[in-house]
């Protein structure tokens, strides 16, 4: 059979770092990563989407999310397999109540460890987690579900076959042989939100839309073709609308900047792009503010987000610089008094620069004939 494996859709996700109209977009991404997915199932002619938990954010999403995610489910001619994670659990009246109250036939919860016949010969074992944190392999219990006539037996679960966290962790630890010890043909896990291979039949499919500075890949959902005999065919298809990148570019020099600027947006999609920019490197005063006032005005426009970090940037004034604010009276005596604390580099250089800077940038803003 082929079928489609997917995890971690969290929707209801906050977003609470950033602007109104950026959480709205991400926010509604992750619901669209939905449709993606059950347009993807039918246009392949695949018959079962195998959610590997964390559908949901927390165990108390709103009802609009909750309303969003089954009508969306509803659209398509599939069938949906959703397993409780750590942070959509099952417990007895709790969240999977309230979306089974609003799911159609499509939409089967996995709120028990049941063995389900899926397909003729063909069964599923889920592992649902009933905690936050379990100290037990939630897989284990894979090991004594009876199967009858199984010509192929898939285990879904959530949580961390390697220490994805802190050291020491050991919360939802599943055991790295967990194929072989409960004869399985496939492990489709969720908990990872990249796409990883463990082993042939081990998989994360990662989440479908990405949330946060750690890769520059977008999401994927894994289209898996399975047939007793052989190893599994694993294909990453792409899910995601955007990009969180993580760039460090080392400028010296006004062309170094425009260089990489160029390269980046030759690259990407701009408008599906949230960027974390850190800028590093020694360059002149001028240079320095042009750089930042081409982010600001331009670069920041045109991505969906940008975050820039400059401490490591040092401006130095220049002959010209001083020159240029030395016939300014007042303002070039000062210009000269903060240049000379910043040679002296004393306690209070690193205050002496960003004066200095900002002494630049207020002058450069006046309008002159």
């Amino acid at each position: 059979m082929k079928f489609l494996h997917s995890a971690d859709w969290q929707l209801g996700k906050p977003y609470g770092r950033f602007e109104p109209d950026i959480r709205a977009v991400l926010t509604e991404a992750r619901f669209d990563a939905i449709d993606t997915l059950g347009k993807a199932a039918v246009e392949l002619g695949i018959v079962h989407i195998l959610v590997a938990g964390d559908i949901f954010d927390n165990e108390g999403p709103e009802d609009r999310t909750i309303v969003q995610a089954v009508s969306r489910m509803g659209r398509y001619s599939v069938k949906w397999w959703l397993l409780p994670g750590n942070h959509d659990f099952a417990r007895n009246g709790g969240l999977w109540n309230r979306v089974r109250q609003r799911a159609g036939d499509g939409i089967t919860i996995l709120a028990d460890a049941t063995p389900y016949e899926i397909d003729s010969g063909i069964w599923l074992l889920p592992a649902p987690l009933v905690h936050r944190h379990n100290l037990e392999d939630p897989t284990a219990q894979f090991d004594g579900m009876e199967t009858p006539g199984a010509t192929l037996r898939i285990g879904l679960a959530h949580g961390s076959i390697r220490d994805f966290g802190s050291q020491g962790e050991t919360k939802n630890q599943i055991a790295p042989d967990r194929v072989r010890r409960s004869s399985l043909d496939y492990l489709a896990l969720g908990d990872w939100h990249g796409v990883l291979k463990v082993d042939q039949r081990t998989w994360y499919a990662g989440t479908p839309e990405t949330d946060r500075f750690q890769r520059d890949e977008p999401g994927h959902a894994l289209v898996v073709d399975l047939a007793a005999g052989r190893e599994p065919e694993v294909t990453p298809l792409r899910t995601g609308r955007f990009q969180w990148l993580r760039r460090e570019w080392l400028v010296n020099e006004l062309a170094a900047f425009d260089a990489e600027n160029d390269r980046l947006l030759d690259a990407v999609d701009p408008s599906a792009v949230l960027l974390q920019l850190t800028l590093t490197g020694i360059t002149c005063l001028s240079d320095r503010i042009a750089m930042l006032r081409h982010l600001e005005d331009d670069l920041a426009h045109r991505l969906r987000y940008l975050d820039v970090r400059a401490d490591n940037l040092v401006g130095r004034p220049s002959d010209d610089d001083l020159a240029t604010l030395a016939v300014e009276g007042m303002l070039g005596a000062a210009a000269a008094k903060l240049a000379a604390g910043i040679d002296a580099e004393g306690q209070h250089a690193t205050l002496a620069k960003r004066a200095l800077e900002r002494l630049f940038v207020e002058y450069s803003r006046e309008e002159r004939p």
